[in-house]
């Protein structure tokens, strides 16, 4: 089922999420009330009236084009933690993230995307990313690589002997342990940052103009279609244990996803201290 319909068009599925967009979450930026901002884990974990809409936008349209398949949504999650375990299925799975970098949204920043991603058994086989407020599509396919707005990218590598530029997880997503790691790349020649919406960290990532990413929490939504978009676009990416990341969960943490090999072997040494 799932070699069928890779093989055909995929563009109802970049629309399905165009249409989304459009419809629930657009019109409501920079027009969020207040009472349509709600604080899930705290001031950096929120959820609004428009993930909840385009989550459910989504869910009816992609499983209309793929009969069969099921939703691994934030919202459907967050409401049943069982849900999560549909990875683990043998059905088809749309992992998908409505409103990536909803902080960045709700201040009426346009750093925010909307992210799917066609997963079996736990491997990831197609990704859209997309920034509605930038007008950037970004698609990955496994094996036929990452494309912007139409256009192959690649990732490439960064020059030899210039600073490494990393985008690292918000203090708060991270437990003592995880904060020492992070510390380790505290080094010449790494320049860290804090991390907006993590897909789009991932697409600066995959278009070569970000080196690598640093991340300490795991939720398939956040990295889905990220992974697959770097890895189509040449990058690499690997746990803290030297283990490649699984969406399914359970990861060794800290990990990172990074332009080459070379530099997510790097990024994770400095990570193990």
């Amino acid at each position: 089922m799932i070699d069928d319909f890779l093989a055909g068009d995929l563009t109802e599925v970049e629309e399905a999420v165009r249409k989304a967009a459009a419809a629930e979450i657009m019109p409501r930026f920079r027009q969020l009330a207040a009472h349509e901002i709600v604080e899930k884990k705290g001031p950096h974990d929120l959820v609004t009236v428009a993930d909840r809409q385009a989550e459910e936008h989504l869910t009816e349209a992609l499983t209309r084009l793929l009969p069969g398949s099921v939703v691994v949504g934030e919202e459907a999650v967050h409401a049943d933690p069982a849900v999560y375990d549909e990875l683990l299925g043998e059905a088809p799975v749309w992992i998908v993230d409505p409103v990536d970098g909803t902080r960045q949204f709700v201040h009426g920043d346009p750093g925010f995307c909307t992210l799917v991603a066609l997963a079996v058994a736990g491997e990831v086989f197609a990704s859209w990313t997309y920034a509605p407020a930038l007008d950037e599509m970004a698609v990955a396919v496994r094996g036929r690589g990452a494309r912007l707005g139409g256009e192959p990218i690649r990732s490439g590598s960064p020059a030899p002997g210039q600073v490494l530029e990393v985008a690292t997880s918000h203090p708060d997503f991270t437990t003592g342990e995880q904060k020492r790691a992070l510390l380790g790349l505290n080094v010449d020649g790494v320049h860290t940052r804090p991390c907006g919406s993590a897909g789009l960290e991932y697409l600066s990532v995959a278009r070569g103009e970000l080196d690598a990413v640093a991340f300490s929490w795991e939720n398939a939504w956040d990295h889905a279609a990220g992974m697959l978009l770097v890895a189509e676009a040449g990058g690499a990416q690997t746990t803290i244990a030297g283990e490649p990341f699984r969406i399914t969960g359970g990861n060794a943490l800290p990990f990172t996803a990074a332009r080459d090999r070379a530099t997510a072997v790097r990024v994770r040494d400095l990570l193990r201290g």
